[in-house]
């Protein structure tokens, strides 16, 4: 019963997560449709918060300190579906209590410019969604661990490779999120907030996530980070060679 309420409590997860995701799919493809505004002070207040729980919610969770403690209190099996669901939880709210800020930003009128921005957004999240299978989906959203639990076999983290969009920028879930917030037909000012404060928020947590990786994988991370870039495809000025895997 232990190892099937587990599995159960995963799949719950997933699903929550999955339905989340695509919900916010939903909200930023609409957020600049025209809305009543609030008052512009309170509405800045809300979303700074809104999404400082999130970036907050997400980088402290995320971090190897925390999750010793945490797994002390909870059963290490369940660790990272619980993180995917505080993660979901939080991000459904930001989503329900997000102030409109509609003022306009800048409006494309030009039909097949609109259709260019339309499919890069569309492009970003399927990259967001590739790179997650790239690098182990189910691992990343916890049903790895808990299916391995169930069947009472060991569980491996994700060994490191550079599978695909790996092979050309470091972070390319990153890379996913930037192009789906920023190629807007239509920016409004709160669409605007949320793409700076998202982008400024996601390059803080390359840092605390390389942190991690580099004392996962040490010298095998240092030469990939050399010779890869970060978010964007360019050459790097070290070469190195790319580990095609590391435990």
């Amino acid at each position: 019963m232990k190892k099937f309420a587990a599995l159960l409590y995963g799949v719950l997860c997933y699903f929550i997560f999955f339905g989340t995701f695509l919900y916010a799919i939903w909200f930023v493809w609409t957020m600049d449709k025209p809305q009543l505004a609030a008052a512009w002070p309170r509405s800045i207040l809300i979303n700074a918060a809104l999404l400082s729980l999130f970036a907050v919610q997400h980088s402290i969770m995320a971090r190897q300190w925390f999750k010793r403690a945490w797994t002390r209190v909870i059963s290490p099996v369940i660790e990272r579906s619980t993180f995917v669901l505080f993660a979901s939880a939080i991000l459904l709210l930001l989503i329900r209590s997000w102030q409109a800020m509609p003022a306009l930003i800048w409006n494309v009128d030009n039909e097949m410019a609109q259709r260019v921005l339309q499919a890069l957004a569309a492009v970003g999240w399927l990259t967001v969604l590739i790179s997650t299978f790239l690098i182990d989906h189910f691992d990343l959203f916890g049903l790895k661990q808990v299916w391995s639990y169930f069947r009472g076999t060991p569980y491996h983290p994700p060994a490191m490779g550079t599978p695909a969009f790996y092979k050309l920028v470091r972070h390319p879930i990153y890379t996913g999120f930037i192009i789906a917030f920023w190629s807007a037909p239509r920016m409004t000012a709160g669409h605007l907030f949320f793409a700076i404060m998202s982008t400024a928020w996601m390059l803080v947590a390359i840092q605390l996530e390389e942190h991690d990786l580099i004392s996962f994988y040490g010298d095998a991370y240092r030469s990939y980070r050399n010779s890869v870039s970060m978010l964007m495809p360019w050459p790097k000025s070290k070469k190195a060679a790319v580990p095609s895997s590391a435990q």
